[in-house]
């Protein structure tokens, strides 16, 4: 880290703070720096509904980041911005950076995360910090590898897997952006070299811990496996998914086979498995995450292995960005874009996640 004002004389901006994810982080943040934290989205009456549920300790603000005018300006107090919504460009993060506000993105969508990414040199130039990769998948993931690549002489591999539970009421960002990569085709890195895969498309057996025991996980378009390679210089990453219903996963996987999710390239399909997804909750709420790495230590092969695990991917996600966020709200970082893994200290963050009640498998 490199010397840089801190932005505590400020205040944090939560956009879509009243939603899913969004009023867990403005909470958690709202209680460690009452009256600094702004919830904000396009709905004055539920962001307002929302500051008088926390006793104002977060402060209402209508903001339609979707439709930012020319002459458009944050109010000063503002110090950094967390994006909870997946925007369609860049548009509003430089209107951020150009007033030298910090700015963290929880998306999972890599083509915005790439197209932040670019904006390093203007961050740098107004003299603020972007975080991307913030959440469980990426961002726990991120720092799972960056823990187990300290293991090693040499890092070979990293097989990431996500265990999500069916029974939580996910909000519509999250249900419809699963929704859109049931039926991708992306790259991967596999010894060095790009290979093409597709979501459900291939599966590999993993052993969970705490109870939930042998799954077969399944290739899944998240994030990570873009960004792992280049940042932790890792030659062979990939990301698998299944849920915590056997059979949905099973389901999934054979819909795959048979070509079923074609029929998501159609917005009527995808309108009405959305609204399923919305309506019908079954099984539980757990979500676990694991890294299963190879490498060398001492010339030999070696294997090492870690977990998280804990209740709700929604409240995972906000404690993870309500982490990172309290860290930049309070402490000087260089300037620049990063992804979580290059900021954070593993060890350090899995132990806070600890404190809020997660479980740790390292």
């Amino acid at each position: 880290m490199s010397a840089q004002s801190n932005t505590m004389n400020g205040k944090i901006l939560v956009v879509g703070g009243y939603g899913n994810v969004g009023r867990t982080i403005a909470v958690e943040l709202g209680n460690r720096f009452p009256g600094r934290v702004i919830a904000a989205g396009r709905d004055f009456r539920k962001a307002q509904a929302f500051a008088l549920e926390t006793g104002m300790k977060v402060l209402p603000l209508e903001l339609d980041v979707f439709n930012i005018r020319d002459d458009f300006m944050l109010p000063d107090e503002v110090s950094l911005v967390i994006m909870c919504l997946d925007l369609p460009d860049t548009t509003f993060t430089k209107r951020c950076l150009r007033q030298g506000i910090s700015y963290v993105d929880i998306s999972a969508t890599y083509g915005l995360l790439s197209q932040i990414e670019l904006l390093d040199a203007e961050a740098r130039e107004h003299n603020a910090t972007v975080v991307l990769s913030v959440g469980l998948a990426p961002g726990l993931t991120n720092l799972l590898a960056a823990h187990c690549k300290s293991k090693f002489e040499r890092m070979e591999s990293a097989d990431i897997f996500v265990l999500l539970g069916l029974g939580e009421a996910h909000g519509e960002a999250a249900i419809r952006w699963t929704i859109e990569n049931l039926d991708s085709e992306f790259d991967i890195w596999d010894e060095g070299m790009k290979m093409r895969v597709t979501s459900f498309g291939e599966g590999k057996q993993t052993i969970f811990p705490y109870g939930t025991g042998a799954r077969t996980a399944y290739r899944f378009n998240f994030s990570d496996q873009y960004v792992i390679p280049r940042t932790l210089k890792i030659p062979s990453v990939s990301t698998w998914v299944c849920f915590d219903s056997i059979l949905t996963t099973h389901l999934f996987a054979l819909y795959r086979r048979i070509g079923l999710f074609s029929m998501l390239r159609f917005k009527p399909m995808r309108e009405l498995l959305v609204r399923a997804f919305k309506t019908l909750h079954f099984g539980s709420d757990i979500f676990v995450i694991k890294v299963d790495a190879h490498g060398t230590v001492a010339g030999r092969n070696a294997h090492y292995e870690c977990a998280v695990s804990g209740h709700g991917e929604g409240r995972g996600t906000a404690i993870v960005t309500a982490e990172v966020a309290a860290s930049l709200f309070a402490t000087s970082f260089s300037p620049g874009v990063y992804h979580m893994e290059q900021l954070f200290d593993p060890n350090e963050m899995i132990s806070r996640l600890k404190d809020k009640g997660m479980s740790i498998y390292a």
